[in-house]
């Protein structure tokens, strides 16, 4: 896949979204699923791309994968944000569960979340 290779600050917060978030369309269906994923909301090749990401399941990722029934966001990205939200919404929601019910803190996850590239630090 085209892209950079994620930084360890970068891995170590991809595995707390999918360890202390779980997959945030099943949160948000009333079900806690850490068996997930990480999804690149904007690719994988802008400076920011691997802060600006989702935790999903592979039925919410990619359709035809995963528990059959689930609204996936690859091909079906327009259904998907009507269900559950615009995506930077939904990471700014994964933040604020890391920040209230884990006190873990991720500044450029956050600055990507709110589009304030230039806030980021490499």
């Amino acid at each position: 896949m085209k892209g950079r290779p994620t930084t360890k600050a970068e891995r170590l917060f991809h595995g707390q979204l999918c360890r202390f978030v779980g997959c945030i369309a099943c949160r948000l269906d009333g079900y806690f699923n850490d068996y997930c994923s990480i999804h690149h909301i904007d690719g994988r090749v802008k400076p920011w791309a691997h802060w600006f990401v989702l935790s999903l399941c592979a039925g919410h990722h990619q359709d035809g994968t995963g528990a059959p029934g689930l609204l996936a966001v690859h091909p079906w990205k327009n259904r998907f944000e009507n269900e559950y939200g615009p995506q930077p919404f939904l990471l700014r929601y994964s933040l604020d569960i890391l920040e209230r019910e884990h006190q873990i803190i991720v500044p450029n996850a956050r600055a990507a979340a709110n589009g304030e590239w230039a806030r980021m630090v490499a």
